[in-house]
């Protein structure tokens, strides 16, 4: 894509101390240059060798100059270029999956919101790998559950209140699960059953006080009713009973071999019994695993579930990182199934306009097919590839005028919203991308090709020269009897003709040539064709140039006066190295 670039230039130094920028020069200037420098170096020796004078005079004869007044324009300085228009955002919506399509309720044209569901596809068969999904997941979660309340069984517990009467392990000991570790007696208390009158215990409750004889003593005891059999039972002699138990705090010396009979309010015991302790119980280990400590010791009164030791175990440990990775595997796969799950409902990701319809209900689709394609019209944008040498003129923000050859006599407004870093080299070029946003698209259509002009910046009513006529060192030829001239430094062209048609002047030594001055000019906005003058000039001057062509550029190196370049001992061209200047 090529651009045509119009530049600002500032004023060349000048005799009072001020100083003037060169307009900034093209890609194709610099080549320009090179080509005439090297035909100029090639033309200088050939007309060296061949004999000064008579090269001058036949060179001399073929130059002619192009005169042009100094008039007032407007001048736009721009950049142009083409590119082709693209929706604001646009969206392939494909699938993952292979099924029957169920619903697809929509059209090509169709205007649908973001979320919009546009197919649904059969999932029977994802809903029946849902379930095994839950169902893995539940057995994992009780598997690892378990192996958590196997960690808590690492603490040996007191299954009933008691003094210790034996500790079976030490430390460092190896159990197996189920070995006896403790046995845990109260022997503060002593209980005593024995039957009773059904009639009378029927009567009895639990907490009543009862009075216990012993029998070896006829020692009296106090105690208190603790249980209340339901049920009765037949002595000899047909006596109906129902058994009580009696609760006795144990002076120190009672035992289990120790017989005594009791009486309730009373009512006496129909015979007697021996006494037996309130509570007794072996402690076994749940789990194996190695004794890591005792808590307590033989002798050591323990309340019910209180730690008696704790085991340690290297393998349970083992097994509860893996059920614990095992429970999140099944989570990941139940996740993934549901994820699966939604992929049998399909909803636009933007909100746009339906541009294509592949697939409709019934059909059966198929995996990373294109279902249907979305475009969001709300504003359409184009790219356009800008030179190195213009891209720092481009800014966000900027305007850019928009036409399309596919509507005619219609102008669109756009801006400027990226100014891309990235650039593309060819050809020893490099070129940035610009992106521009156009909002009001009446007409326009994505694909359609686009012309965009940005206005970089504007002159009206000013004086203006030919580009052409610009030379180096921002000087510019007038004519003698250009009322600039007098400001000037006068030189004469031997043999240089006027505008073909025209007289030729003669110059202070009798020669044939046309005398031209040289005079010094401060320029301003610049287009394709013209340049601002913004002193030096003034209405009624004359320009005088040589056209900018690749043939005539060659020629003028070795037949300028002041030694082979440019007049007034410049050291170079006219026109800045080249007709035309840059």
């Amino acid at each position: 894509m090529k651009f045509n670039v119009g530049k600002k230039s500032a004023s060349a130094q000048n005799a009072s101390g001020g100083t003037a920028v060169k307009p900034k020069k093209k890609g194709r200037g610099k080549k320009l240059v090179a080509l005439i420098l090297v035909c100029a170096i090639a033309g200088g020796g050939v007309w060296y060798f061949l004999g000064h004078n008579k090269a001058s005079a036949a060179q001399a004869s073929d130059t002619t100059y192009t005169t042009a007044a100094v008039e007032r324009r407007d001048i736009t300085a721009s950049i142009t270029g083409s590119g082709t228009l693209e929706a604001a955002n646009s969206y392939s919506v494909t699938t993952l999956l292979e099924g029957t399509i169920l619903t697809a309720d929509f059209e090509e044209g169709d205007q649908v919101e973001e979320g919009t569901v546009l197919y649904t596809i059969d999932s029977s068969n994802a809903s029946s790998s849902l379930e095994k999904a839950e169902i893995s997941l539940n057995q994992s979660q009780r598997s690892y559950n378990n192996k958590l309340e196997s960690l808590e069984d690492l603490n040996v517990t007191a299954s009933t209140s008691g003094r210790v009467i034996s500790l079976d392990v030490e430390v460092g000991d190896d159990v197996s699960a189920g070995q006896t570790v403790a046995t845990i007696r109260n022997s503060d208390v002593m209980s005593l059953t024995v039957p009773f009158p059904a009639d009378d215990a029927a009567n009895f409750y639990v907490g009543q006080t009862a009075s216990v004889t012993l029998d070896s003593t006829f020692e009296v005891l106090s105690g208190a009713v603790s249980k209340i059999s339901a049920v009765d039972t037949v002595l000899t002699g047909n006596i109906i009973v129902r058994e009580v138990t009696i609760d006795v705090t144990n002076p120190g010396g009672i035992s289990t071999t120790q017989s005594a009979t009791a009486e309730i309010d009373g009512v006496g015991s129909s015979s007697g019994s021996t006494f037996a302790y309130e509570d007794e119980a072996v402690v076994t280990a749940a789990i194996s695993g190695e004794v890591a400590s005792l808590q307590v010791a033989e002798g050591d009164w323990v309340d019910k579930n209180q730690v008696i030791v704790v085991l340690s175990s290297d393998t349970l440990a083992d097994e509860i990182q893996s059920a614990s990775e095992s429970l999140r595997n099944a989570e990941l796969s139940l996740e993934s199934q549901y994820d699966q799950l939604d992929d049998y409902t399909i909803t636009s990701p933007i909100s746009g306009t339906i541009i294509d319809k592949n697939y409709k209900a019934g059909e059966t689709t198929e995996s990373n097919q294109v279902l249907c394609s979305i475009y969001d019209l709300s504003y359409l944008t184009m790219t356009l590839s800008v030179d190195e040498l213009d891209i720092a003129d481009i800014a966000v923000g900027q305007t850019v005028s928009i036409t399309a050859d596919a509507v005619e006599d219609a102008t669109y407004e756009g801006v400027v919203t990226k100014v891309s870093v990235a650039g593309t080299s060819s050809g020893g070029v490099t070129t940035y991308p610009v992106t521009i946003r156009i909002d009001e698209t009446d007409g326009l259509l994505p694909g359609m090709s686009a012309d965009a002009t940005i206005v970089l910046d504007s002159a009206t009513d000013v004086l203006a020269i030919p580009s052409a006529a610009l030379m180096r060192g921002n000087l510019v030829l007038v004519t003698a009897d250009s009322p600039s001239a007098a400001n000037g430094t006068a030189m004469s062209i031997p043999g240089a003709g006027q505008k073909e048609g025209t007289d030729s002047a003669e110059s202070a030594s009798g020669q044939s040539g046309a005398e031209y001055v040289s005079v010094e000019v401060t320029v301003g906005v610049s287009d394709d064709s013209y340049l601002e003058v913004i002193s030096g000039l003034q209405e009624g001057d004359t320009v005088a140039y040589i056209p900018t062509t690749s043939s005539g550029s060659s020629f003028q190196m070795g037949m300028m006066p002041g030694g082979g370049g440019m007049p007034g001992g410049g050291g170079g061209m006219p026109g800045g190295g080249g007709p035309g200047g840059f």
